[in-house]
């Protein structure tokens, strides 16, 4: 009788040392999304905050390109208006994110085209660095992206493993959603004048 206890304890402590690791390996991996999804959101603030300056800069020297201008300063208010909590991440409020952001891209793709037509506006230090900065921005935003999903795989292959799988269903750990390319992606913007 007393080997059968023995026995039964030993399995039990095991069990709750699994259950504790696969927990806390969870836990571990979730944080490591919700950090990187902060770190995306970092970048698209920094881009956020560096475009106000472009738009002025460049407002100098094409003031009749003023449509132009008031897009890219409301597509970059919609956006900052569009936040989605790490933890309540779910694919659809992610497109809705990628959406208002993708606004902000092709608005600024359309303002960075205008430039052309101002060669002394493309000579002007201001803006050759403000441009610089947005260029650096938008290389950040896509490793933290790219980060961003691979984080997020690791944590959804993670809680849909067996047998962890079920310590993931009785504590409420649920797969993270993936950054997509948007609709269109593959097309080059048209730039008309």
């Amino acid at each position: 009788m007393k080997k059968s206890v023995i026995i039964l304890i030993a399995i039990v402590v095991a069990l709750g040392i699994w259950l504790m690791t696969s927990y806390n390996g969870m836990m571990s991996k979730n944080e490591e999304v919700s950090k990187a999804w902060s770190n995306v959101e970092t970048q698209y603030q920094r881009r956020a905050d560096l475009i106000p300056n472009l738009v002025n800069t460049v407002k100098g020297y094409a003031e009749h390109e003023k449509s132009t201008l008031e897009e890219v300063v409301a597509a970059r208010t919609k956006a900052t208006q569009v936040t989605v909590d790490a933890e309540n991440l779910t694919p659809e409020k992610l497109a809705e994110y990628q959406k208002a952001q993708g606004e902000v891209g092709a608005a600024l793709g359309r303002l960075l085209a205008i430039t052309e037509a101002y060669p002394d506006l493309k000579a002007n230090e201001n803006f050759k660095e403000l441009q610089a900065q947005l260029e650096g921005t938008e290389n950040r935003i896509s490793v933290e992206r790219n980060r961003f999903n691979e984080v997020a795989r690791e944590y959804n292959v993670t809680v849909k493993r067996f047998p962890a799988v079920i310590i993931a269903g009785m504590f409420g750990f649920e797969p993270r959603p993936y950054f997509e390319s948007q609709e269109g992606a593959e097309k080059a913007p048209e730039v008309k004048f």
